[in-house]
């Protein structure tokens, strides 16, 4: 190398020592430059401007609030925000898990589905473009990563999808995350099913790593999914089976993850006991088998 190098000119010399020189400062200078401020404050409401509204149903939409330019919302993965608007009088807040990630820099996306007796939903439902909304965070005991567990169920009902869906998306596009990932949702009518075009194309794009089976009360003619509610018979054949802690080393370490209306919840929590899960408590913690958002 030190012979090539000889046989070469003074000036040819100069421009890759100064080449070599300048990558080497580009490098010095991305890794030590500060990264941006994350937008979210966990003691702090701060008022986000809505910048678009993305209907998705008849009364579901994507809700998209603005950042400042290549600014992240500053969320782990499978936490989520408070947001808080005064409604007749009295300031009510609610939970909700924003759909983008710290990946998609200068907004965030919130998907609600507006109910005629909710209040922040209402609420949602009545923004408009250029209207502002307070929130706080992050919030929550979830911070997945790619060795939180070798294989993941999901039980979602309705917009319980969305802390599902935040998890599901970071998994796929990480190379490096090996996790298995199945996921039952459950939805009254093939209108309720939000962002299935997504999820069957995730399902798709990683058919070795992420599968998604439906479950309606109300299906149409023709339905190949699941039908009525999900019963123990639909869990135990689509999601992965409890691991206990003397086989984890040969086996993994398995997950079950739940979201959705409380009624359904405690419903899958009978089945889960049925089926060998550890009862999972009032408010889940990170290392529990069986995690409820």
């Amino acid at each position: 190398m030190s012979e090539l190098w000889n046989t070469l000119e003074q000036p040819y010399q100069l421009a890759i020592t100064a080449a070599i020189g300048l990558a080497l400062l580009i490098v010095v200078f991305v890794q030590f430059q500060p990264k941006a401020k994350p937008a979210l404050d966990a003691k702090e409401w701060q008022k986000f401007k809505l910048v678009d509204k993305i209907v998705v149903s008849p009364n579901t939409a994507i809700y998209r609030f603005a950042l400042k330019r290549g600014e992240r919302l500053g969320l782990p993965i499978g936490q989520h925000v408070s947001v808080s608007a005064e409604i007749g009088g009295k300031l009510i807040q609610r939970s909700y898990t924003p759909t983008s990630s710290d990946d998609d820099l200068g907004h965030f996306d919130l998907l609600v589905k507006s109910y005629p007796t909710g209040n922040i939903s209402k609420h949602f439902g009545e923004l408009r473009v250029g209207d502002f909304l307070s929130v706080k965070g992050p919030k929550g005991q979830m911070k997945y990563s790619p060795d939180y567990a070798t294989k993941i169920g999901m039980i979602a009902g309705g917009t319980g999808i969305t802390p599902m869906l935040q998890i599901i998306r970071a998994a796929m596009k990480n190379p490096l995350d090996t996790t298995k990932i199945s996921l039952v949702y459950a939805n009254v009518n093939p209108s309720d099913i939000l962002l299935k075009s997504e999820l069957d194309s995730l399902a798709a794009a990683h058919p070795e790593r992420f599968s998604v089976f439906y479950v309606l009360n109300n299906p149409p003619s023709g339905w190949t999914g699941g039908e009525g509610f999900v019963t123990k018979e639909m869990i135990e054949k689509h999601l992965p089976e409890p691991v206990k802690e003397e086989d984890s080393l040969a086996k993994g370490d398995n997950r079950m993850l739940m979201c959705g209306p409380p009624p359904m919840i405690n419903a899958m929590k009978g089945h889960l006991k049925a089926l060998g899960w550890p009862e999972p408590r009032t408010i889940s913690k990170m290392e529990d088998k069986v995690f409820c958002f």
